[in-house]
């Protein structure tokens, strides 16, 4: 299974919510792929967060970089070629990476 793949399949499996994947190649030296995904409360996130973790690890021998999985309210996954935000809903209504990120005609087909 290729990485997004597996990280699609894994926010899916745990009930992500808003899930919305922007391609980053040639836009970014940091990764290929960003996902962004939303939990419904500070426990589902970090629930999420998680799990995901896991799979990566037991499934393709990627050991993630992680951050604020402590306070569950954004958690930053780096999986190499791919980095994964899991957000509250508020907080992500707040930082709007969407908007950042993706391009004006993607923009509008997520909407």
């Amino acid at each position: 299974m290729s990485l997004v793949g597996l990280i699609l399949n894994s926010l899916n499996d745990d009930k992500a919510e808003e899930v919305i994947q922007i391609d980053l190649n040639g836009k970014s030296d940091m990764a290929d792929h960003m996902i962004i995904a939303s939990g419904r409360s500070t426990r589902q996130v970090i629930s999420i967060s998680e799990k995901l973790i896991e799979r990566l690890k037991h499934g393709l021998g990627i050991l993630a970089r992680v951050e604020g999985k402590e306070n569950g309210d954004w958690v930053l996954i780096d999986a190499g070629d791919a980095v994964v935000h899991v957000f509250r809903p508020e907080v992500r209504e707040f930082y709007q990476l969407e908007k950042l990120w993706m391009p004006a005609v993607q923009e509008s087909q997520a909407g």
